[in-house]
């Protein structure tokens, strides 16, 4: 039996002794308000016998239900928001309208009992809202905010009990009364709308999408998240994304997929499905990186430790140059890895592919570049002029550039 399940048990445990004991109090005392709230406690234990109903159905798929029965909490919760309204209907007509016969002498302890009852019930709720928002259920958080309505009725059947036994005058009960009807009415809409919030598909909240989008952009490949949706569904989230890859491959876009959904649910509690749709990156121009020798003529033969990169930036359709800047490399200083924080470094600057003098089979700085998407082509030459004649115009053949995977034997 799982967490919720125990605590749905023993929320129907604690109704039942409270039952008990203010219908007994009720009968000794001869007090019709105790009587009255001991009516109103019984509908709690059918509520709670709903609860742990409606979360082990919730846990069920079928046929007829694949996305699981999650949202009968939401519907136990729904009932549950209508039965608090109906416990403050019943404190107005028991404790403002009704007649009492009291039995002065057994007051005392009907004090006592109540205030034992009020206790019971705060220490219970506390303890359910706690493990219930822990969990994310709305079913047992009703059912807490439930039960602190019950103290709140509690006290106004104390107020006037103690009110009755000093035979005070001004009717401390009826104000109490109406105070308490107020805030138990507010808990109940509070519960209902985000009841029917769920039930009609509303979105998640702004901070967990927010949360959502910020785990998907931490993926390097990611280029842009172009839709993100999400919504309830009992204590769990259901997510939605469409994503724009830097990648090629149909099987390297479903691993980053995977990836991306385990960071999801490794961060984001109660998340029970993600569905993500990709799409290549479709961009007009493309950037070019050259590791440069300090003189900015030719291209460096060691990746990491080069001064700075050569960035080019052109256009996809002509392959016309549209700009090209030097940018002095951060990391060319630095000890072991300089070539894998190099890569690191260019991918945040949108490369797209980068050209080298010698291969980066395995090494570093090669699974840095494959797992972003980035192409990486090798040349024997040397001279910037004519790699870039080249790239501006492939079809001339001015220089042999093939591909930098793990086999490369390419000659000037």
């Amino acid at each position: 039996m799982e967490t919720g399940e125990r605590l749905a048990l023993m929320s129907l445990a604690v109704n039942l002794l409270v039952t008990g004991m203010k219908y007994f109090l009720g009968i000794f005392s001869g007090s019709l308000a105790l009587l009255a709230d001991a009516v109103h406690s019984s509908a709690d234990v059918v509520t709670s016998a709903s609860i742990w109903a409606g979360i082990r159905l919730s846990r069920r798929k079928t046929r007829r239900f694949p996305f699981g029965l999650y949202k009968v909490e939401n519907l136990v919760a729904l009932i549950t928001a209508l039965l608090i309204l109906l416990a403050g209907y019943e404190i107005v007509n028991s404790v403002l309208w009704a007649g009492e016969r009291v039995k002065t002498a057994r007051l005392p302890y009907a004090i006592a009992g109540v205030i034992l009852i009020t206790m019971l019930l705060w220490a219970f709720s506390r303890y359910e809202l706690k493990i219930a928002r822990k969990l994310n259920s709305p079913s047992l958080e009703a059912d807490a905010q439930h039960l602190t309505a019950d103290v709140f009725s509690s006290f106004v059947i104390l107020v006037g009990l103690v009110g009755t036994y000093l035979q005070v005058r001004f009717p401390l009960d009826k104000v109490a009364a109406l105070v308490i009807v107020a805030l138990i009415a507010r808990v109940g809409l509070k519960i209902a709308v985000d009841a029917v919030r769920v039930l009609l598909d509303a979105s998640l909240d702004f901070n967990t999408l927010n949360q959502i989008r910020e785990i998907i952009l931490e993926t390097p490949q990611v280029s842009k998240v172009i839709a993100l949706t999400g919504r309830n569904s009992g204590r769990f989230k259901f997510i939605e994304a469409e994503l724009a890859l830097r990648v090629r491959e149909l099987e390297k876009a479903h691993f980053l997929g995977d990836q991306i959904e385990n960071r999801i649910k490794s961060q984001v509690p109660n998340v029970d499905r993600i569905l993500l749709h990709y799409e290549p990156v479709s961009k007009e121009a493309i950037t070019i990186a050259l590791p440069v020798t300090k003189d900015h003529q030719y291209l460096s033969e060691h990746f990491g430790e080069a001064p700075s990169f050569l960035l080019l930036t052109m256009r996809n359709r002509d392959a016309c140059l549209l700009e090209q800047k030097f940018l002095p490399n951060p990391h060319c200083l630095d000890g072991s890895g300089k070539g894998i924080r190099a890569s690191e470094w260019l991918i945040s600057q949108g490369v797209d592919e980068v050209v080298v003098a010698k291969s980066f089979a395995h090494k570093g700085p090669y699974y840095v570049f494959a797992d972003a998407g980035v192409r990486m082509r090798q040349t024997d030459i040397k001279e910037l002029d004519r790699i870039k004649a080249w790239l501006v115009n492939p079809e001339a053949q001015i220089l042999p550039i093939q591909e930098a995977g793990l086999t490369n034997q390419v000659s000037s």
